[in-house]
């Protein structure tokens, strides 16, 4: 049995999950509080927090689009968000490093793909960096190959998880 909750998070919680992010990714990589205080304020509904504590220890977001592919765009600006898009995706998933190894990550991010699936998207796309493609494949996702993203300056690998019937 778990000890924390999945659930959507307030406005306020804001600053919280900018610092998770911080300390999840490099700084060149980190999306900022103004970023996700403008993500959470264009699509709330593709944002999930895991609580535990009485506090957010780690967190998941992105948006939809018709696109089945990432652009770099999509993270710099929050109005790319398309909320009947085809397809959602992943910017980030981040887990307090006081919480890791919990199954937090886990836990979200099958909650991130149930509430999509649930929603009618054809499937969800995200990057990661090499060293997490196996973590991704154990989810059923699919290696697309090196992404076209110049984003934090890292090389990202494009993953993407096609529900049936897509």
């Amino acid at each position: 049995m778990t000890d924390f909750i999945i659930r959507t998070p307030r406005p306020d919680e804001a600053a919280a999950m900018a610092e998770i992010e911080a300390l999840g990714f490099a700084p060149a990589e980190a999306a900022s509080l103004a970023q996700i205080t403008a993500r959470l304020a264009v699509f709330p509904e593709q944002f999930f927090v895991a609580e535990q504590d009485n506090r957010v220890v780690g967190f998941i977001n992105g948006c939809s689009a018709d696109t089945p592919h990432l652009p770099d765009e999509f993270y710099a600006d929050a109005n790319h968000h398309q909320p009947n898009g085809a397809y959602a995706f992943v910017f980030g998933l981040a887990v307090h490093p006081d919480y890791q190894r919990r199954g937090m990550a886990a836990a979200l991010l099958n909650h991130y793909i149930a509430a999509m699936r649930e929603r009618g998207k054809r499937g969800v796309v995200l990057t990661c960096k090499a060293h997490l493609l196996d973590y991704y494949r154990g989810f059923g996702f699919a290696h697309g190959g090196v992404a076209d993203s110049e984003h934090g300056g890292a090389e990202w690998h494009e993953m993407t998880l096609l529900f049936s019937g897509h």
